[in-house]
């Protein structure tokens, strides 16, 4: 048998088993051009992720150098684009293997397809809208770096940590275990509690009769006491402050104490706080007073009754009343 006799063989094999052939060797350049674009991807996440690593020294929840709020923010960045890019992937694969494998079936489908593009186009534009604003926003919401996986964030329908952001769909769990699905169409803010810094707010309710300053004094000490340890160094930024008195009550004055920390620390250093200055305030024999105390007034025998309402007293009115009136004396 000679090589024309071969390739006649295998012509007369590839024109009878054509569209067969042509649907396999769609599938399979799909596969291949998925994998290597996925692999592309990953491989510079990887990259991006290890040089940020390398130059600033930092891991994803803890820095331990001078500038390590942004390296922490490009790495989880870095990490939802390719997310985001995985997903246009394989949804752009699928789409364009489907139209070259229906091509391949019937090649005078062209036609069709174009009035189908149309009928597409004008579904799109009525009744897929919704769709289109979710994909759309979605993408706008990486690129203008609103959230990451790994945020703590406020989405309006659900708060929590975001595990993963999808084309159309972001997914948020939150404290109770509970996993959110939000549509990005239906994100109209974005607010991001682990991008820069956070505040730790504390207001300690003392007596009315507590002296002032010294209060003042030993909340400041045991909180800039705190903040020099080991364990709280890299997580507290800057020096604690004292706002002064926040407030002035019948019950209590309130002071209010601060301290600049790092988003993913706040908690802890709150909790830790409260601690040292509760065991502060006993070391000064100040008892802090009870909000929910109300004293009662104007009667004989009066006590403290915890719960109990103010009594009702007539208001005093400077503006003169008409006989009859209800506000008559």
């Amino acid at each position: 048998m000679d090589w024309n006799t071969i390739w006649a063989n295998v012509g007369s094999f590839l024109e009878t088993y054509k569209v067969p052939i042509g649907i396999l060797s769609i599938i399979l350049g799909a596969i291949i051009i998925r994998a290597i674009l996925l692999f592309s991807v990953k491989r510079l996440v990887e990259q991006v992720v290890s040089g940020v690593k390398k130059k600033q020294n930092v891991t994803d929840t803890q820095a331990l150098n001078a500038s390590p709020l942004a390296a922490v923010r490009i790495v989880q960045r870095t990490r939802t684009l390719g997310t985001v890019l995985t997903n246009v992937i394989n949804v752009t694969v699928v789409i364009v293997s489907i139209i070259l494998i229906v091509t391949t079936l019937d090649p005078n489908i062209l036609g069709s397809l174009a009035l189908l593009t149309a009928a597409l186009g004008a579904g799109l534009g009525f009744g897929a809208q919704n769709i289109v604003k979710d994909v759309l926003n979605g993408l706008f919401m990486v690129f203008e770096d609103q959230l990451g996986v790994g945020d703590v964030v406020d989405l309006g329908p659900a708060t929590g940590v975001v595990e993963a952001v999808g084309i159309r769909v972001t997914q948020v769990r939150d404290v109770n275990g509970t996993l959110w699905f939000v549509r990005n169409g239906e994100i109209l803010r974005v607010g991001n509690m682990s991008q820069g810094w956070a505040r730790v707010i504390i207001d300690l309710a003392i007596p009315y009769d507590a002296d002032l300053d010294t209060v003042q004094d030993k909340i400041l000490e045991t909180a800039v006491a705190m903040s020099n340890e080991p364990k709280w160094r890299s997580r507290i930024i800057e020096k604690p402050e004292i706002w002064g008195l926040e407030s002035i009550s019948a019950e209590a004055l309130v002071i209010r104490v601060v301290v600049k920390t790092r988003t993913s620390a706040k908690d802890d250093v709150a909790r830790d706080l409260r601690i040292r200055l509760k065991r502060a305030l006993d070391e000064l024999d100040v008892t802090l007073p009870s909000l929910n105390t109300v004293v009662l007034s104007g009667f004989e025998g009066a006590a403290s009754v915890k719960g109990a309402r103010p009594p009702r007293t007539k208001p005093i009115s400077t503006q003169a009343t008409t006989p009859g009136s209800k506000g008559q004396n």
